[in-house]
């Protein structure tokens, strides 16, 4: 168990709350439940037909553990309610009666309109569903956060050598969402994911926007972007009245190595100390994170979603039962903030 995991452990087993695994025809996620509720993680409530537990549940037994419920959400007696919530979300987009009851039918949209209605703190899937189909289902029966227009992702990077600053975890982001994000989509990015770092690490967030250039050290638009992205971060933090720390643009060893930033950035309120890394793209940030988990053997965790109104976490389709573990303990901590 990685460092990380060790100090989110204890965090969500004290909040003792309910998470919901839609995906119970895939035994990974079966035993996953069992795994967090031992260690008693959370509650996990499991959408599974009877039919479907014969196959998936083998060898597996919930009979006395009363942190487990398995749901058959096609007869769910709020069933009605939960498309009626979906109803309501999207009738303004043409969506019919008809149309809102044939969604809910579809296991991502029940988890999703569960942690909707406060039947289920957050939601943990994608070992089978497609993020495509992850995305959808929570933007159609959650959303984004109030003042958030761009959800996104982070990865929690558990670096195996400290940062030359000293930091055990860095979060990296967007690196699985937006493949291109203006100025706007970088500050919504930033902003979701100082509250990540929050939620999950808890030391003062100090971030960095990315970049080739380091303080108009260079030119181009990608430069332009990252400064104004940068202003208008710090603007918005100044607003809402987070303590966080934020600067730009920087280069990667200005942003990390504190005796560059005194050489290249001096007066940077970083410091090169940067415990979060905003990318300029997609492409960047996803060459980066696995460049830092294959290279420097750090652990990865993500993509974890963020930016939605309520914690929703998508899955490798290649995921482990200890891996849904894992991300259903991110998912608790991060429904401690919402």
């Amino acid at each position: 168990m990685s460092g990380l995991m060790e100090k989110l452990l204890p965090k969500a087993a004290a909040a003792n709350l309910t998470l919901v695994l839609p995906e119970g025809n895939d035994p990974r996620v079966i035993k996953a439940a069992k795994i967090i509720t031992e260690r008693k993680l959370a509650k996990v409530k499991i959408l599974a037909t009877p039919d479907e537990l014969k196959t998936s549940a083998e060898g597996i037994c919930f009979c006395g553990n009363n942190d487990v419920e398995i749901i058959d959400w096609t007869k769910a007696p709020y069933f009605n309610d939960l498309a009626a919530i979906l109803l309501e979300r999207r009738k303004a987009k043409g969506m019919t009666e008809e149309e809102s009851l044939k969604k809910t039918a579809n296991r991502l949209f029940f988890g999703n309109l569960m942690v909707n209605k406060g039947l289920a703190n957050g939601m943990v899937a994608g070992s089978i569903a497609s993020t495509a189909d992850m995305l959808r289902s929570a933007f159609n029966c959650i959303g984004t956060a109030k003042g958030i227009k761009t959800a996104s992702s982070c990865f929690l990077m558990d670096l195996a050598t400290p940062s030359p600053a000293g930091d055990d975890t860095l979060i990296f982001a967007d690196c699985g969402v937006n493949p291109n994000p203006d100025a706007n989509g970088l500050v919504d990015i930033a902003i979701a994911t100082i509250k990540s770092h929050q939620a999950l690490i808890g030391t003062q967030p100090r971030l960095a926007f990315l970049c080739y250039s380091t303080k108009g050290s260079a030119a181009g638009e990608l430069v332009d972007k990252m400064a104004q992205a940068t202003e208008m971060t710090k603007a918005r933090v100044a607003e809402l009245g987070i303590d966080a720390i934020v600067d730009g643009e920087l280069q990667a060893d200005a942003a990390l190595v504190p005796k560059v930033a005194a050489q290249k950035a001096p007066g940077s309120p970083v410091e090169g100390k940067a415990n979060i890394l905003i990318f300029p793209d997609l492409n960047c940030g996803n060459i980066c994170y696995k460049m830092t988990q294959r290279l420097a053997k750090a652990e990865a965790y993500g993509p974890i979603l963020q930016g939605l109104a309520k914690p929703v976490n998508d899955l490798s389709r290649g995921c482990s039962a200890e891996d849904i573990a894992g991300v259903a303990t991110i998912t608790a901590c991060q429904a401690l903030c919402c």
